[in-house]
């Protein structure tokens, strides 16, 4: 029996789309975590075998970004249905809120659009500077060759650098969406709580009422 007052269908259009994101975001930590967390062995299957490991590394990760970012329009559009949908289940839990919603709902809603502010601001910029090869402030011209812009040293990020900053944004994001979830959780296990201690009280509640009317019966009949 769920909780009342959890909203198990609004509960389940936010969990279910935070669950989605996190296996998209699984299925890219094999290209992130060879990238940011260790130092990486040579790449048997890699196109240059004659290049440093970590640059075959770099190489997969910029192959796979492109492929993605080249994906048929119909993908993103059921990326984005998928957003929407975890905002919907937010807007129903969110209609006329008790405590435990503001409290727990309010802070999953934060870390949610500080995702999709991650998504916006960081993986789709990131993804269209790693198709366009605009690393450095070089863009590709139509000949092939890049074009360099001038700026300040230090003014812009390299490629490396472009990159490991998609992978980190990567798991800045499956971190927020671990966090809704562990708010979610920590709901739920709430309202559970509460609900029990509720029915706990109403059956003491019950129990005294019992035992005055079988204490006013037992009197009633010494009286008589």
């Amino acid at each position: 029996m769920p909780a009342k007052g959890t909203a198990p269908f609004a509960t389940f259009l936010i969990v279910g789309p935070t669950c989605f994101f996190l296996g998209i975001l699984f299925a890219l930590f094999p290209y992130d975590y060879p990238i940011l967390w260790t130092t990486p062995t040579a790449y048997k299957h890699a196109a240059d075998l004659t290049l440093p490991p970590l640059t075959q590394y770099f190489a997969l990760q910029e192959n796979h970004l492109k492929f993605l970012h080249a994906s048929p329009p119909l993908i993103s559009r059921i990326l984005h249905i998928v957003i929407g949908t975890g905002l919907l289940g937010f807007l129903m839990k969110l209609y006329k809120p008790s405590e435990a919603n503001m409290l727990f709902d309010g802070a999953s809603l934060a870390l949610y659009m500080c995702g999709i502010t991650v998504y916006i601001a960081n993986i789709v910029k990131g993804l269209r500077t790693v198709t366009a090869g605009a690393y450095g402030g070089e863009v590709p011209s139509a000949d092939g060759y890049a074009v360099g812009i001038e700026r300040a040293e230090g003014d812009f990020v390299g490629r490396e650098d472009s990159l490991r900053v998609l992978a980190a944004s990567n798991t800045i994001l499956a971190l927020v969406l671990v966090g809704v979830l562990i708010l979610q959780a920590g709901q739920w296990y709430a309202q559970r709580k509460e609900a029990e201690e509720m029915e706990a009280m109403d059956l003491k509640d019950e129990e005294k009422k019992a035992a005055r009317v079988a204490s006013a019966k037992e009197n009633g009949k010494k009286k008589i």
